[in-house]
């Protein structure tokens, strides 16, 4: 990869320092989907603690300062750090949760031929959560952190309006409810 790709590295990246490659299996990498507020960080931590990579656009706008919706260019920015990052970590044979969302399955499709060349084929993991229930978890939201975005009714209404779910016809895929 070329060096251009990792010239806008976050703080969590250059604390990595080196990465050891260990190749005893093949990276494993999850695609955490759901709409908003449906319970994927939550699960994205859990694999988190259990020694995966997390990345996540939250984080990284937490890290740069952003608290606010960013622009579009910057929200391109992390996009393209966070690919490099993720094929840095895989090329290492880390295991990687991306904590994104992906509520379109063009964003799905995007990240399985991103990740293709490589030999892996990454697994959904989508948190199947009802309206009521995430409505009900808004009012939690206060944008004290990285992973408390603030979430008003009306823009979560929109999101879940808006999400489409994954299926079996996009690879493997995990519902979790």
């Amino acid at each position: 990869m070329s060096g251009a790709l990792y010239a806008s590295t976050s703080v969590t990246e250059r604390s990595l320092g080196p990465v050891t490659i260990s190749r005893t299996r093949e990276p494993r990498v999850v695609m955490m989907c759901g709409p908003a507020g449906a319970g994927k960080t939550t699960y994205a931590k859990r694999l988190e603690g259990a020694g995966w990579t997390r990345l996540s656009f939250e984080v990284e706008f937490w890290e740069r300062g952003i608290t606010t919706m960013p622009s579009a260019d910057l929200v391109a920015e992390v996009a393209a750090d966070l690919k490099a990052r993720l094929l840095r970590h895989v090329a290492a044979g880390n295991d990687v949760v991306l904590d994104f969302g992906f509520w379109f399955r063009r964003q799905r499709d995007e990240y399985r031929t991103l990740l293709a060349p490589q030999g892996i084929e990454p697994q959904t993991v989508y948190i199947a959560t009802s309206l009521e229930t995430i409505l009900s978890r808004v009012g939690d939201r206060h944008g004290r952190r990285a992973d408390d975005w603030p979430l008003t009714v009306r823009t979560a209404t929109e999101y879940f309006g808006r999400f489409e779910p994954p299926t079996t016809e996009e690879g493997p895929l995990e519902v979790v409810s």
